[in-house]
């Protein structure tokens, strides 16, 4: 990507004009374009001041916003918005705390301003009113936050180690614990709610793997699946899949897809899992054998790259058993770090998989490594233009 101003300035004209035109990929290309604009034109000065404190200072007062309750207030006041003498009425909060803190919002483009110390919201205000996005803020403050606030000092102190063990890393040092992060959420409900209820923001308006043009869904999974007429087969086993946000997704693009859903996770996810209309949702340990025998298809989602090497090896190995050899399929959907330029979305997704279990993002070098060693090879990876996460599809050697 070319580095000058007027470069960045020439491309961004022809993403705006692909993006007006809803081509693949605009919207990503806008943002890449646009984070290298800043950089080009950025001092340093400026640059240190953005990362050492106005982005922590945003990230602290949208925090503190959900506490306050200040999103929805403000996009309960309309158009005409609200002052931060009401706000601080209603809230409870010192008014000139709440001014400071919805002036700063508003230069970082969170909230607006309708008036001399009027506000009014956004349409990114108004998102954050929405259960998914506000546990979002929460979950990433709360939980990662902590980790790379100290992660500094932790690499100082192991001498700049490469950490690689579930219960000895940047997350066990922040949070002063020995267990591993989804041990951990378990052991913090609070958390492991904000957590799966963010989980379906993460994705949410981003390509997906059921969209057309992504992965052929009727040639891959409904063609050839059973007789076509038998709803009692299982077309898809969602394992380690959450709430079962890909599963309705899945369901709600493909209304006439024949057979069962399942859905699979650990007993303290499925106890929360509604809407079992769509999926039958069961717990499953998936480092015991799978129970599911002869699906259409495997699915896991954003599991892998929470494990090491030998652990997923021992997870992909549970799976094969059930396999009905030349008929099922394995479908892997996670990020392949490209060789070169991968975007920030990428690379930020690797470290927040190391912060909170010393773990990382892999090529597709790797993936065919970890596959092959577990005992399947891969028959194509589907990606979509400028998308972060990719959709690996394999099958038992």
């Amino acid at each position: 990507m070319s580095s000058t101003p007027e470069a960045i300035l020439t491309q961004l004209q022809a993403a705006g004009s692909a993006y007006a035109e809803n081509k693949p990929g605009a919207r990503e290309q806008l943002l890449n374009l646009s984070h290298a604009l800043i950089s080009s034109v950025e001092l340093p000065s400026e640059a240190i001041q953005r990362m050492g404190w106005a982005e922590p200072a945003r990230a602290a007062h949208c925090r503190i916003a959900v506490d306050l309750n200040l999103f929805q207030l403000l996009s309960e006041s309309g158009e005409s918005g609200v002052s931060a003498k009401e706000l601080a009425t209603k809230t409870g909060a010192n008014e000139v705390l709440t001014a400071r803190i919805l002036r700063h919002l508003a230069a970082m483009n969170i909230v607006a301003e309708s008036g001399t110390d009027k506000y009014v919201a956004t349409r990114l205000s108004n998102a954050f009113t929405e259960p998914r996005y506000r546990d979002g803020l929460i979950y990433t403050f709360d939980v990662p936050g902590p980790s790379f606030r100290g992660l500094p000092e932790y690499l100082k102190s192991i001498k700049y180690a490469l950490p690689t063990q579930l219960t000895d890393g940047p997350f066990q040092a922040a949070h002063k614990t020995q267990l591993p992060f989804f041990a951990w959420l378990d052991q913090n409900p609070p958390y492991l709610d904000v957590f799966n209820s963010y989980m379906a923001a993460y994705r949410a308006g981003k390509p997906s793997w059921v969209d057309p043009g992504f992965y052929p869904v009727s040639e891959r999974l409904v063609d050839g699946f059973g007789d076509n007429s038998d709803h009692n087969e299982v077309l898809l086993v969602d394992v380690g899949g959450g709430l079962g946000h890909d599963l309705r997704e899945l369901k709600e693009k493909h209304p006439s897809l024949p057979g069962k859903l399942i859905l699979q996770d650990r007993p303290e996810v499925i106890s929360t899992v509604s809407g079992q209309d769509v999926f039958e949702a069961t717990a499953h340990d998936f480092f015991t054998p799978q129970p599911v025998k002869g699906a259409r298809a495997y699915y896991l989602h954003s599991v892998l790259h929470d494990w090491g090497d030998d652990d997923c090896v021992r997870i992909l190995e549970q799976l094969k058993p059930a396999f009905k050899p030349g008929y099922s399929r394995l479908l892997i959907n996670e990020i392949i770090v490209p060789n070169r330029n991968p975007t920030w979305p990428v690379t930020s997704m690797d470290q927040l998989v190391f912060v909170l279990g010393a773990m990382g993002e892999r090529t597709q070098a790797d993936w065919e490594r970890l596959l092959n060693r577990a005992g399947y090879k891969i028959t194509r990876i589907y990606s979509y233009e400028m998308g972060s996460e990719s959709l690996i599809e394999a099958e038992i050697l």
